[in-house]
């Protein structure tokens, strides 16, 4: 069975994950800084000390809203955690903010409308950019936001942190990056990023 390794977990588990990550084929640990979540995790630890964990040890990370959480001086230790702990053919699923986007609303004057609802509540632009307020209020002071990213800048973290084939794809608040080891995969990462998604992008001229 493949072994996926779910970082900054917070509650979720795979079933919240992707459409390939959801399956039975895939064996989860849980990893997240704070020991109190429910489902408590596997193993209590930051993205950007992973030492409990052997090199190559892992087919898939998944990554869903929480590089953004690290300072920007942190997030390629925690990406080259990242590939020390993946196998040589894993592969990374990345999702988190899309500042370039965002931007364009508090451009527009809307840092406090709501752009969406989640299962926290609504979300603004402002809790895109600094973190959940209401989050923040309770006292998780880990949940505010410390970095960004727009997708070409993502992607080329990933390249010099040896990842050499990556994509992405955002729907204007929300990106969505699969990358591995290898390079020349791209054609690959295409198809898989639509599974992932169960979805067909344009993928233009990458």
């Amino acid at each position: 069975m493949n072994k996926l390794l779910h970082v900054g977990c917070g509650s979720q588990t795979k079933a919240q994950s992707t459409k390939i990550f959801e399956t039975d084929n895939w064996d989860e640990t849980r990893l997240d800084i704070d020991e109190s979540i429910d489902p408590k995790p596997d193993i209590i630890g930051s993205l950007t000390d992973m030492s409990m964990i052997s090199d190559s040890s892992y087919d898939a990370i998944y990554s869903s809203h929480n590089i953004e959480h690290l300072y920007p001086h942190e997030v390629e230790i925690a990406l080259n955690e990242f590939n020390r702990v993946l196998k040589p053919n894993g592969e990374v699923f990345i999702a988190c903010p899309d500042l370039q986007g965002v931007s364009k609303h508090v451009a527009e004057g809307n840092l406090l409308g709501t752009l969406y609802e989640s299962p926290a509540g609504p979300i603004a632009a402002i809790d895109i950019i600094y973190g959940h307020r209401s989050s923040l209020a309770k006292g998780q002071h880990y949940m505010a936001h410390r970095c960004g990213f727009t997708l070409n800048i993502l992607i080329g973290i990933l390249k010099n942190c040896n990842f050499p084939s990556a994509i992405g794809v955002s729907d204007g608040l929300n990106m969505w990056v699969n990358c591995v080891k290898e390079a020349d995969k791209i054609e690959y990462l295409k198809d898989r990023l639509n599974k992932h998604m169960d979805a067909t992008f344009d993928y233009g001229d990458i």
